[in-house]
């Protein structure tokens, strides 16, 4: 082949990745086809399967080697920009803010998807027989759990938009949530999409079948679990989210138009008054401690509705530091506080900024790295044991449930989204919370400053929602809940399993590449000989 037709199919398989790899947008919310997930990756799965090596190894240790890493060149580039075009497409509401290093970031995230296509490739090259099938059924959703796990390493962005988020909308199906988090859904959704493209493939009739029965057990698997298992809890709780809409950047009028919302809430009859009320992230900016004044007027606040008040602090402190810190007051004055623990990479700090500190003069990244908190705590408001958490820290299934685990009813977001309003960068956070309620068993309410303040019940049905057009209050009810669930009891050790299958898996493929080289180095060693 010409060296031109060669790099103009390079190109076509190139665009076709980052397209293929961008579909998984149309999954999430805003356009949210959830159905569609089970079948969106098969494109991207077909690209892998073509770039499959068909040609025998060479026989010499350093041909052999040459001939590995040719082998592995296409499908890891295949993986890799179909990852960038995953992160692209469904993060694309932050090339504002990074400017000229969001693609460069996106072609680092997508790099953790290039080892998984390069396994993946070989998987679905042998699946034409009923053994090669169920090696592709079970080794390619493990590779899949691997990489979203990776994903959530917070220095590489968190693990937004995970694929099983993509059924949000789908209590039933976010049962398996509950056994190995937003991963085991994720690993459904692609065994199904595996299973689809061996039906397709021209596989043997067995290896189709077993496809088709793949696919039956992985749409069903998670509505079983969900029907069986119902959240344990006495109780419910009132809770009001205060959503102030934009505001401008003023601290004064932020915390007045948020205060005023609030006092609204001291007009409702007894039976109606909510056990907290919950402010936004970043709601007041100012310190309390120098501000004596605004936590006098918080505490009246408090004192006025008869109702419990947590308020994020985002101000600088009289020693320098920033830092988000989720205040919860009474009548009396604070009762309790939770620092953010996990900040957000380029938004709140720069990592190796004494390195990279210069991004912040051609992108909006972080000017000052904020302090971040030493740990999690669970805080008690009318009775009430609820864990705090910010913003980002919704999209770490970790997170959630250590404060499950610490005995929390409820889990409580503040959030602020408002760099990004009118994206779907704000319906794609609070459809996390969806998940996070059905892995832990605990209901979850955010407050929003700008959208969208919402509410799940323990199983991660929607209970309320105000979206980001709305400036107004939203008191809801919500059924407090203490059962753990498996991913509560044993949490990530749960990837062991699928740590253990990739890992055999890459033996057995280096074991069969030394039989396929040794079969080389014998036919070769016969002519010579036959000739002494």
């Amino acid at each position: 082949m010409a060296a031109g037709s060669v790099r103009q199919v390079r190109w076509r398989t190139s665009s076709a990745a980052l397209l293929a790899g961008g579909l998984p947008v149309l999954v999430f919310p805003r356009i949210d086809l959830g159905w569609l997930a089970w079948v969106v990756l098969t494109p991207w799965l077909a690209l892998i399967r073509s770039a499959a090596p068909a040609n025998e190894p060479s026989a010499t240790c350093g041909r052999r080697w040459a001939d590995t890493l040719r082998a592995w060149r296409a499908p890891a580039l295949i993986g890799w920009l179909g990852g960038a075009g995953y992160t692209l497409a469904s993060e694309y509401w932050l090339a504002p803010n990074l400017t000229v290093f969001f693609p460069v970031a996106a072609a680092i995230v997508g790099a953790v998807w290039a080892p998984w296509a390069v396994l993946t490739s070989r998987m679905l090259a042998r699946a034409t027989t009923p053994t090669g099938a169920v090696r592709a059924l079970i080794i390619v959703p493990a590779g899949w759990m691997l990489v979203e796990a990776a994903r959530s390493w917070p220095v590489l962005g968190g693990p937004w938009n995970p694929l099983g988020a993509s059924q949000w909308q789908h209590p039933a199906q976010l049962g398996l949530a509950a056994i190995g988090a937003v991963w085991l859904v994720g690993a459904a959704v692609v065994a199904v999409n595996t299973g689809v493209l061996l039906l397709v493939a021209g596989s043997s009739r067995t290896a189709r079948a077993l496809a088709a029965l793949v696919i039956v057990l992985a749409l069903v698997a998670g509505p079983c679990w969900f029907a069986l298992h119902k959240p344990n809890g006495s109780g419910t709780a009132r809770i009001a989210l205060i959503q102030p809409g934009l505001t401008p950047p003023d601290p004064a009028r932020r915390l007045d138009a948020s205060a005023a919302l609030s006092a609204n809430l001291a007009l409702s009859a007894a039976a109606t008054r909510p056990d907290l009320v919950v402010w936004g992230e970043s709601s007041v900016g100012y310190d309390l401690d120098s501000h004596p004044q605004i936590l006098a007027r918080l505490t009246a606040l408090s004192h006025t509705m008869r109702a419990p008040l947590l308020v994020d602090v985002d101000a600088t402190r009289p020693d320098g530091s920033i830092a988000k810190v989720s205040v919860l007051l009474d009548a009396h004055g604070i009762v309790g506080q939770y620092a953010k623990t996990r900040l957000v990479p380029f938004g709140e700090y720069i990592p190796l900024r004494p390195l990279l500190g210069w991004l912040h003069l051609v992108s909006k990244a972080a000017p000052v790295n904020r302090t971040k908190g030493t740990g999690l705590t669970v805080l008690t408001a009318s009775g009430i044991r609820f864990g705090p958490l910010t913003c980002f820290e919704s999209s770490f299934p970790d997170m959630a449930r250590t404060v499950a685990l610490r005995g929390a009813q409820l889990i409580v977001y503040q959030s602020s989204t408002s760099s990004f309003q009118g994206s779907y960068a704000q319906e794609q956070q609070a459809a996390l919370l969806a998940v996070r309620a059905a892995e832990t068993g605990r209901p979850v309410v955010q407050a929003a400053l700008t959208g969208d303040s919402t509410a799940y019940d323990a199983a991660g049905r929607r209970i309320a929602i105000l979206p980001s057009t709305a400036r107004q209050s939203l008191t809801v009810t919500v059924p407090l809940a203490t059962s753990d669930t498996p991913y509560d009891r044993f949490g990530n050790t749960l990837l062991l399993a699928p740590l253990l299958i990739v890992a055999a898996a890459i033996v057995d493929e280096w074991r069969r590449s030394a039989k396929a080289h040794s079969r080389i180095r014998s036919a070769e060693a016969l002519p010579s000989k036959a000739v002494t």
